[in-house]
């Protein structure tokens, strides 16, 4: 790991990852979103257990083949090419229609106190992830997305973390240079590659801290750096 330049009272902004930072699927499991059985089940009633599970890991492995976060239909494809069930405009337009983010998304306890606080501050703030395009809809659906004045999205810019796009693009539409920049993410690797561009980084890791990453193990924990 490379080691971080110290926060300093140069800091001036937060860029957050949104998975695993910000917020988490109820449930437990990202993709596919938790109605995608139900909502095969009602076109093609059949499906067993056993084969959403393999056509789950047929779009897994599709996702980890993908350069950047692929397009949510094509990704839906897949796993219902898997399933022998026809991508038919209409489950497709089901697939993906809008649900309330509080059905299946749920913030960490602190994240919006963290948040306020940081307002308060005057501390800036942008979100870095591997993520669809809906991504400020879905934060603005849980509460949170008023804080935040830049996203850097795979889906929009087309490649994923640690791709230096990903995180110029962010502090870029801040108009900040990266050593004013602490990036946050669950990921130590993510968190590496930003330092190595010139960002302060802590990796969150809410059950233990990692030995040898500058590390949080809860997102209050940088109030202090600011």
């Amino acid at each position: 790991m490379t080691t971080p330049p110290a926060p300093s009272d140069t800091l001036r902004a937060v860029l957050f990852d949104s998975g695993g930072v910000l917020m988490q699927p109820i449930g437990g499991r990202w993709n596919p979103r938790a109605d995608f059985e139900p909502t095969v089940l009602a076109h093609a009633p059949s499906i067993t257990p056993e084969r959403f599970a393999a056509a789950i890991e047929a779009g897994d492995r599709f996702f980890d083949a993908s350069s950047s976060t692929p397009d949510y239909d094509e990704y839906h494809r897949v796993m219902l090419d898997h399933l022998g069930v026809e991508p038919t405009s209409r489950l497709l337009a089901d697939l993906r229609r809008e649900l309330p983010p509080s059905m299946f998304l749920e913030t960490y306890p602190e994240v919006e106190e963290v948040l306020e606080e940081l307002s308060r501050r005057g501390v800036r703030m942008a979100v870095v992830s591997d993520a669809w395009p809906n991504l400020p809809d879905l934060h603005a659906g849980l509460g949170i997305g008023r804080f935040f004045e830049a996203y850097a999205i795979s889906a929009v810019l087309g490649c994923d973390k640690p791709d230096p796009r990903m995180y110029h693009h962010a502090s870029a539409a801040l108009g900040l240079p990266p050593g004013q920049c602490l990036f946050v993410d669950d990921d130590p690797d993510l968190v590496d590659a930003a330092v190595r561009l010139g960002y302060v980084g802590r990796a969150l890791c809410r059950d233990a801290a990692v030995p040898g990453v500058p590390s949080l193990t809860s997102l209050t924990e940088i109030l202090d750096l600011f």
